[in-house]
Formats: C-alpha cells, structure tokens, sequence
C-alpha cells in the first residue's frame, strides 16, 4: 500500500493555559504564562514556589464521584483531552471504524501521584491500608484504557513512556500506523500531572527547577518550570478526512527519533542532530523548508545550549532565519505530556499563521544565537514546522507538521 497523508482532524488540550484549544490559543496568542504559586499542595518545605497548574480544577465538572475516584489526575486529562479532540473533529465512531482505531497515549510517570498519597498513608500517617484503586490509578497506561472504555474503541491501544519524549513518541508512533493503513484512525497525545509532595521533592533534589519562572534561551535562565497538563489529537488518512467533509486542522508529514547513548541526564548535541534530520528525512523536506520549530526548551543551562547547537548543525545558514520559541515558558514543562501540548501550539500556530512566544525573555544568551520569538507573538505564514522533545536517557522524538493545505 502506498503511504497515505495524515491529517489532523480533531484537537483536545487542558493546562496551566486553559480548559479547551480556545482558551489555550488565546493565552500562547498574548503570550500570557500559565505559571504562578503552586496552590494544590504544601509547598512550604520546598526550595521552589512556582509551578503551571490547572488552577481550579474540580473534577466534579467533567466525571462523577465514582468515576473520578478510579482516575489519577493525569489520566482524567487525556481523557477530557480526548473527548474535545473527538468532538472537534466531528466524525461518526462506527462499529467498523471503532475496530479500526488506535489510542496511543504518552506519559513519564503515570499515576505516581496516587502511588506517592499511598506512600504518605503507609509510611507518615501509619495506615495499614493503602486506597484500594491505587493499582488501577497508577498504571501509566490508565488514560489509554480510559479512552478506549468511554469511546467503545478496540484497535491497538497502548501507551508510550519515555520520559520527556513519551507524547511524541506517541505521536509518531501513530502518525506511522494511520500513514502505512494498519489503521483507519488514531487518538493520540499524552498527559501528565506531577504536582505532588514526593514527586516535587524528587524534582527539587535534581536542582533544576526555577526559582521563579522559566526563560528559555535567556543569559539568566534559572532553570524549568513544571507544568501539567494534556492534549489528544485525532488522525485520520487524509482522503478519508476529505471525503467526510472533515475540518483539516493541520497535517502531521514526518516522525523521527533517536537516542544520545551518551548520559542519562546531560543532552549531547548529536542526538538531536540525528532526530531533526531523521523528520526532516521521513518528511521527504529539506532543511529550508521548515519555517519555524517549537523547541524543547527547558530553560535549563545545559538544554538551551545543547539545543541551539543542534539546531545550527542541522540547518546551517538557514537556521539564523528560522523563527524558534519555547512554549514551556508559558505551560510549563508538562514532561511526558510536554511534547503533546507542545504539538497543539504547534498545529495552532502553522493553521493562524501566528507564531507564539518565548515569554518571560530577558536577554538573549550568546550560546543561544537563535531568532527567538520574544514575548510578543509574530505573524507569520510557514508552511512546514518542526516539534522537538528530548528526554532524560538520551531519547530525542521529533515530529513534523504542515499547515493544513491541499
């Protein structure tokens, strides 16, 4: 079978930006950050405040008590990812189609934030018992489950966790079962949410967390902000969308991957060098033509660096004219939901011809010597982008779109 188009018929997102694509956009638009004071849990024994939260979030507005008590907070976002990505994409999940669909869900961690409240009871309250739905809440496969169970769908259905990479992986892994016809669609994405003591402790004891906010590519970047978060996209061969009269939001063109084998936490820059070029590759692109790239991003010293050198090696001159920004300054870095997030802004931006920002700049560092989109958003009309994720482990996933077109 000859390789089809996959477009992008459907999209679902929840952060630190809003509740629904609308509100999201509209935040990346003004270059508004989603990041403030952690508010769901005591932070008085951390040495950092701030965090990207779903501030306000009641799980009453979305499941009932029952339902919501069998879901970890990071599977109930993909799953209120999902249902809007279904909606928006307008199609009719029949019997046969339904048999045909795959869910591929990213997340690092899973439910470790239920695992981490079975912990506190067994270990500091002194309980004998721990909750009993915590297995069921902790399985990083519970948001895929979850989609499958409330859409009635039965194809391959399964989830990826590869640290920061886990959502694109997802994501590629997708696009390449619609692109080679194992499927006649595909919900995919990730989510994630790590707001909880131990984890927060976890992170702080890395020493890479911001004490106060996340500035990518900036001379006086302190370090990432965690956010949380996700986002699902619906995939469909992209004649199947024509013939239904779908709305074609964007069009995934190429997936590529690799790993650094060099450290587990400490970015090289070959690895990124090969993922860029493997997309690009798959793409049938050359390096001229991707006009603007989401970047992974952190904030940290050693990722921004690590990244700006990449992006120099693959694209050459051309990459001084190639528009970059970080939308983690803006929804925090979500993890294994980043790459998921991070795709959406993507997609929105290439559909409204308007770039969103890395906000909270500052000055710019001269190892970053990138054009960075500088907390205003810019206009643009690109064609072709690129999404990067790289993750702890050397695992690098990037993910190639093109504004949606003939």
């Amino acid at each position: 079978m000859p390789r089809r188009r996959v477009a992008i018929t459907g999209m679902g997102i929840i952060c630190a930006l809003g509740r629904n694509q609308q509100e999201v956009w509209a935040a990346l638009r003004a270059g508004r950050p989603g990041i403030g004071p952690i508010e769901s849990v005591d932070i008085s024994g951390l040495r950092f405040r701030n965090g990207a939260e779903v501030r306000g979030y009641d799980t009453a507005a979305y499941f009932d008590g029952n339902r919501a008590a069998l879901l970890d907070r990071f599977a109930q976002f993909a799953l209120i990812a999902a249902r809007e990505a279904l909606q928006s994409s307008g199609v009719e999940l029949t019997t046969q189609l339904r048999e045909s669909t795959a869910v591929v869900t990213g997340s690092s961690m899973g439910g470790q934030s239920s695992q981490d409240a079975g912990f506190v009871d067994l270990y500091r309250l002194d309980r004998e018992r721990v909750h009993p739905l915590t297995i069921p809440r902790t399985m990083a496969n519970a948001g895929a489950s979850q989609i499958s169970m409330e859409f009635g769908i039965v194809g391959p259905t399964y989830t990826i966790s590869t640290a920061c990479s886990s959502s694109n992986h997802s994501l590629g892994q997708a696009f390449r079962m619609i692109r080679d016809g194992d499927v006649e669609m595909a919900i995919a994405g990730g989510s994630e949410a790590p707001f909880s003591p131990g984890l927060l402790k976890a992170w702080e004891a890395m020493r890479v967390i911001s004490t106060d906010t996340c500035r990518p590519f900036c001379k006086d970047r302190r370090g990432m902000i965690l956010g949380e978060g996700g986002a699902m996209f619906v995939l469909e061969p992209w004649e199947t969308a024509r013939a239904r009269g779908a709305r074609i939001q964007g069009e995934i063109v190429g997936f590529g991957m690799s790993a650094d084998a060099y450290h587990v936490t400490q970015p090289s820059v070959e690895g990124p060098v090969r993922s860029m070029r493997a997309a690009l590759r798959d793409a049938g692109l050359q390096p001229e033509q991707i006009g603007y790239i989401n970047a992974h991003g952190t904030g940290t010293p050693g990722n921004d660096a690590c990244e700006a050198s990449a992006i120099r090696k693959v694209f050459g001159q051309h990459a001084g004219s190639l528009a970059v920004s970080s939308t983690k300054s803006m929804h925090g870095h979500a993890l294994g939901g980043a790459g998921a997030l991070e795709a959406a802004a993507t997609v929105m931006a290439l559909q409204e011809g308007i770039l969103p920002p890395t906000a909270n700049f500052t000055t710019l560092d001269p190892e970053c010597d990138l054009d960075v989109i500088q907390n205003h958003a810019r206009e643009a009309s690109v064609e072709y982008a690129l999404s990067n994720s790289f993750a702890f482990g050397g695992l690098n996933a990037v993910v190639a779109f093109r504004a949606a077109a003939g």
